[in-house]
């Protein structure tokens, strides 16, 4: 079995905070918190380079509709990279933290920012009165499919996930109406996995059934952005995977108290 790719601890357990308990559970994004370098991201982003290389129709989707959104979010995220320690960015590449160059093709936003940070991004634009996903780089799906969801709208995107029902559907839609530019907002959600893999795609007809017993925890960060030019709003993903006895004692009597 290959080795899971692993960070030592959460830096947040959202069942611990009742802030961030129950959904939708949204918090303000402090300072420029937007996407993180962690201990886990050598190993990360050589998974990544993986599988964008080997499965890109799996893990890499536009709409041609979003490609001028991809384009904002590609010059946004370099010029975050720019001020962030441990990345150097060159007239024709970037080096990561890691030592990797990633060579910048803006043809291929999608591709490029893949590699280039730790983050699953998303890109939700308004059509009518709903957002749809229209593009992403995601590498680390939990249980969905990105073919699957490419072109729906939220309520589409969550389907079938029990708790996502009408009501918080409509409270989530008013939260992406709301977001402002420059005001990024986030949350954090956790679930008990008993299989490490950071790759797992699943289509909706096939449900997970390893929802208990399991060794590790799995929690995303989520922040949700707006691109001051298109509108579009940016869901971006940090994904963490620690192994249960990494917890302290009261993170893991709330953990089995939540029954994650």
């Amino acid at each position: 079995m290959t080795e899971p790719i692993l960070q030592t601890r959460l830096p947040f357990a959202p069942w611990m905070d009742p802030r961030t308990a129950r959904l939708p559970g949204i918090l303000p994004v402090e300072g420029d918190d937007w996407l993180r370098v962690d201990d886990a991201f050598a190993a990360q982003m050589a998974e990544r380079d993986r599988l964008i290389a080997a499965k890109p129709e799996r893990v890499l989707g536009l709409l041609e509709s979003a490609r001028p959104a991809a384009e904002e979010l590609y010059a946004t995220v370099l010029a975050r990279l720019a001020r962030t320690p441990g990345y150097r960015l060159g007239p024709t590449d970037v080096v990561r933290p890691d030592g990797v160059a990633v060579p910048l093709d803006p043809a291929q936003p999608m591709q490029t920012l893949g590699r280039l940070v730790q983050e699953d991004l998303c890109i939700m634009q308004k059509q009518g009165d709903e957002h749809v996903l229209t593009a992403a780089a995601l590498c680390f799906p939990a249980s969905w499919w990105l073919t699957e969801k490419l072109g729906r709208p939220l309520i589409g995107i969550h389907v079938p996930v029990p708790s996502y029902d009408g009501d918080v559907a409509k409270r989530v839609q008013r939260l992406f109406d709301a977001i402002r530019v420059g005001q990024p907002l986030w949350r954090a959600n956790a679930l008990v996995y008993r299989d490490p893999t950071l790759h797992q795609p699943r289509r909706e007809n096939d449900p997970r059934s390893d929802r208990r017993g399991g060794s590790y925890v799995r929690s995303e960060r989520q922040v949700l952005l707006r691109l001051p030019q298109s509108g579009a709003v940016i869901f971006s993903i940090h994904t963490y995977v620690v192994r249960i006895e990494s917890l302290s004692a009261a993170e893991l009597a709330g953990l089995e108290e939540a029954r994650l």
